[in-house]
């Protein structure tokens, strides 16, 4: 890594702690904002993500601030077990997201600090309310159209990004059994026809491509490709090491393609693509207004996924090329659509043309950019190295 590119890493960092130390108090109870300008209210999923940038930084004003976040969830969560979509309204139910992203971030909280029973009642809550969330009644996890982090996209039954993180907080919890079924079931390929045999379980391996598919669910399915759940399933070791090598060879050789017709202005990789547009099966009108091709869930360039590619990058130990899209990223987030500030950490940005299209900083682009940067330094995934099976990563 050449002497710019370490001194642009450094301060980019550095901004980075910034931005979660300005965000750390919001105008609702006190608890973290989820922007520095733009989204004062603290959205649970945003702020669950960033607790692995927070706890690899190892900041003890951040860690106290996501402890209280953690606590407050319990306060908020449902006679159930179900985490809501702010941290502060017990009301504000319905996310898919939520309540596996809590129980991840209870793990992970408990492996960095060794209390291994903290929220112990709570944890069990939720995990028999996930427990619940399968239509199979076996193990993969089911979701309605727009319940997970992309509000503007549908992921109907068996989504891979949902069933990565629950694989990912069954093994921190210690869950292996459940956890090993969840990734056989993974394992096993989408349905291929008309009709569905009786027997046949649905998947998400897809036939003649590397990836995971985005969802599945009976006889229908979407090939489109999913950037954070399949970085989740490398990162977590749901993706052998040979299937990791070959997705990431898939990404980067499809984005030197968009790049090339235009579709693509930066070197990181879009949310979702082939990008949805008018006239495909699975467009949606409201996308006319919300999602244009190239932009927010429907292509846009998200930090925060692409310090989880920088993650999935080195568990697939393609070391010198997560350095460089370390860098690229780097250069992504000084970029500000409003602020005056010499790194924005933009919400997302237009695909077409690397601009700032969302909130300036946004909380889990910077928390991740600071993971990112932690697993390039060390060489490995914190956190994530400990659940990754050693004969699935051999």
């Amino acid at each position: 890594m050449e002497r710019d590119e370490r001194r642009l890493i450094s301060r980019a960092k550095a901004a980075a702690l910034e931005v979660l130390l300005h965000n750390m108090h919001g105008p609702y109870r006190g608890l973290p904002r989820a922007a520095g300008w733009g989204y004062p209210e603290p959205y649970t999923r945003d702020l669950l993500v960033c607790s692995l940038g927070i706890l690899t930084c190892q900041n003890q004003q951040l860690i106290k601030s996501l402890r209280r976040v953690l606590e407050t969830c319990v306060k908020t969560q449902s006679p159930h077990g179900h985490i809501p979509s702010l941290v502060h309204d017990r009301e504000d139910r319905g996310a898919s997201d939520t309540t596996p992203l809590f129980l991840m971030a209870v793990g992970l909280y408990r492996m960095a600090t060794g209390e291994n029973e903290f929220l112990a009642d709570a944890v069990s809550k939720s995990l028999t309310w996930m427990e619940y969330q399968s239509p199979s009644d076996r193990y993969l996890i089911g979701q309605l159209p727009t319940s997970d982090w992309r509000d503007e996209q549908w992921i109907v039954g068996y989504g891979l990004y949902v069933n990565c993180v629950a694989y990912a907080y069954l093994k921190l919890l210690g869950n292996d059994e459940r956890a090993e079924n969840i990734r056989e079931l993974m394992g096993r390929f989408a349905v291929i026809g008309e009709r569905q045999n009786r027997h046949v379980h649905e998947g998400l391996v897809l036939r003649h491509k590397p990836y995971y598919a985005m969802w599945s669910y009976k006889v229908y399915r979407s090939e489109r490709f999913d950037l954070l759940g399949n970085c989740l399933a490398i990162i977590s070791g749901i993706a052998p090491i040979s299937r990791a090598k070959d997705i990431v060879k898939w990404i980067e050789r499809e984005s030197q393609a968009l790049r090339k017709n235009g579709d693509l202005a930066v070197d990181l990789p879009p949310n979702f693509f082939p990008y949805c547009r008018p006239g495909d099966p699975d467009w949606k009108i409201r996308y006319e207004k919300y999602n244009h091709p190239g932009e927010y869930h429907n292509g846009g360039v998200w930090p925060f996924i692409c310090g989880f590619y920088v993650a999935a990058l080195v568990a697939a130990r393609r070391f010198s090329l997560a350095r460089q899209k370390l860098v690229a990223l780097a250069g992504l987030v000084k970029s500000s659509r409003v602020a005056d500030v010499e790194f924005g950490f933009n919400e997302w940005h237009r695909a077409q043309d690397g601009t700032p299209q969302g909130q300036d900083w946004q909380s889990w682009s910077a928390a991740m950019f600071l993971y990112a940067a932690a697993c390039v330094e060390q060489q490995k995934t914190p956190f994530f190295d400990v659940i990754r099976s050693p004969c699935l990563s051999a």
